[in-house]
């Protein structure tokens, strides 16, 4: 099926607005020995947050903030070596399992916040595009970087790790991990939120491009 992609946009950010929610940041004030937390102001909890967690040492402080997040997903000792490790590297980017990279991003930046640089500065790539298809389709994570691939240089991240599946007709299940967010924002507009590990401007080698999925590239994806 004949599709037309542009880039219209792309910036760095270092926070993902309204990953964190208010009952996030009451449940860790809790976790951080803060007991009246249910009556700190709505517009005054990160900043209490931030003292809270000031207060702890950094790997302990990363340790409760992972545990919180991810202990349904990692064993104790590997919480344990994270709170280390990303204290020195970008965990964020690094970790193997790239499923977990968007959790480890947003609390890597909440600790780098609180702790003035302590922490690895980590970046997400907000893109909007512009996506049309000659036929009306449900457009998911997986389609958008089939057709976003075709914009980029050979040199990038994606295309070197990625290039066989995004020329597959096969299933491209790390689309959904790579691609953080998918808003739709108007008719044909796309919004991205991904790491700015896997896309950033220099990736774009053009702004533009018109091409083909397959059926079998369309129908994977939906």
């Amino acid at each position: 099926m004949n599709f037309t992609i542009k880039l219209k946009k792309i910036k760095s950010i270092e926070v993902i607005e309204g990953y964190w929610k208010n009952e996030d940041y009451i449940n860790l004030l809790e976790l951080f020995d803060y007991t009246e937390a249910n009556k700190v102001p709505e517009l005054e909890l990160f900043d209490m947050l931030s003292m809270a967690i000031s207060d702890f040492e950094p790997n302990e402080a990363a340790t409760i903030v992972l545990s919180y997040k991810l202990k349904n997903v990692l064993k104790e000792s590997q919480i344990a070596n994270l709170s280390h490790e990303m204290l020195i590297d970008k965990i964020a980017e690094e970790y193997p399992d790239i499923s977990l990279h968007y959790p480890l991003f947003n609390i890597n930046q909440l600790l780098y916040q609180t702790y003035n640089g302590k922490f690895p500065k980590t970046l997400a790539s907000v893109i909007d595009i512009e996506l049309i298809f000659e036929e009306k389709i449900n457009i998911t994570k997986e389609i958008v970087l089939r057709s976003i691939s075709d914009l980029l240089s050979a040199k990038s991240l994606m295309k070197r790790l990625f290039n066989d599946q995004l020329d597959s007709e096969k299933e491209f299940d790390d689309a959904e991990s790579i691609i953080w967010e998918l808003k739709s924002v108007d008719e044909n507009l796309y919004q991205i939120i991904t790491s700015d590990y896997w896309l950033n401007n220099e990736d774009f080698e053009r702004d533009e491009f018109s091409g083909e999925l397959s059926e079998e590239e369309i129908n994977h994806s939906n």
